[in-house]
């Protein structure tokens, strides 16, 4: 019959085990170092990093042209490299008015080109037949011109002006 462990046992069991595997580790590290090369890293289990913090762009910057700056000492360079002048953190550049609509029309004639690809490969009977398949057999398809947004605009237009026209009393409107 087998024996039950009872949570404490489990504990202690657990807590030898990683007191072992902690000095069998200091052991691999230690022969390691011995090896031609010099140390190397520790097993991943040990080096568990915390969460890196975030680094402006502007404190990126500056951290480089340090370096650059302990670089050139080190080379012996009288004067660290000629950088840029920095920039106000926070400015974003815009793009002009003239820019923006060469963009428009560039991205107008892309979609002009694209349907007049589309339309190109499939061809006037496959339209047709597309069309006869969706009707009902027996029944005329009613012709209707889908509304536009601008329709549909000026038709809610045209319905609050008659609200507002037949809210108005007649003496108002006389007044007028």
């Amino acid at each position: 019959m087998p024996q039950k462990l009872s949570p404490e046992i489990i504990t202690a069991a657990i807590a030898g085990f990683e007191q072992q595997k902690s000095q069998i580790d200091a052991k691999i590290a230690d022969l390691r170092s011995m090896l031609p090369g010099g140390e190397s890293q520790t097993a991943p289990s040990e080096s568990v990093s915390p969460k890196r913090k975030r680094v402006s762009a502007a404190a990126r910057r500056r951290m480089a042209l340090a370096q650059k700056a302990r670089w050139a000492r080190v080379r012996g360079e009288s004067e660290p490299p000629a950088s840029a002048p920095e920039s106000k953190s926070g400015t974003r550049r815009r793009i002009s008015e003239e820019g923006l609509k060469r963009i428009i029309a560039a991205t107008k004639k892309r979609w002009a080109l694209k349907r007049a690809e589309a339309a190109k490969a499939k061809p006037a009977t496959a339209r047709k037949a597309a069309g006869a398949q969706k009707q009902a057999p027996g029944k005329r398809a009613a012709v209707r011109a889908p509304a536009t947004k601008a329709a549909k605009r000026r038709a809610a237009v045209k319905k609050s002006a008659a609200k507002t026209a037949s809210a108005v009393p007649a003496t108002a409107q006389a007044a007028d």
